[in-house]
């Protein structure tokens, strides 16, 4: 036998999220005018994308099973330290990830870390 009820519930909450998804991802196209915003505003949005990039990256790097790490043998410290010095070298993100990779693949393969 169906559970209609749950079968209502569970449609409600799927119109219900469609409908916070349309409204807050129109919100910026809805209106005929540019919205006005302060220019503090504007210059922290700036950073915004940093901010969160560094919020998942952080913990990756400095955390291991929900805990900080102990030792200085994690690949990571030094694949991190890598990446960050070609990036502020060259300037480009495709060696930065590349650089950073081969650090880390190079630690763990050849000294199995």
């Amino acid at each position: 036998m169906i559970d209609w009820a749950g079968v209502l519930h569970m449609a409600l909450a799927i119109a219900g999220l469609a409908a916070i998804t349309l409204v807050t991802r129109a919100f910026f196209i809805l209106p005929e005018r540019e919205l006005p915003m302060p220019a503090w505003l504007r210059e922290g949005l700036r950073y915004a994308p940093l901010a969160a990039l560094m919020a998942v990256v952080a913990p990756e790097v400095v955390m291991s099973q929900g805990h900080l790490i102990d030792t200085w043998r994690d690949p990571r410290l030094f694949a991190a330290a890598a990446g960050a010095g070609w990036y502020f070298w060259r300037r480009g993100i495709l060696g930065t990830i590349v650089v950073g990779s081969a650090v880390m693949v190079g630690l763990r393969l050849g000294l199995g870390w």
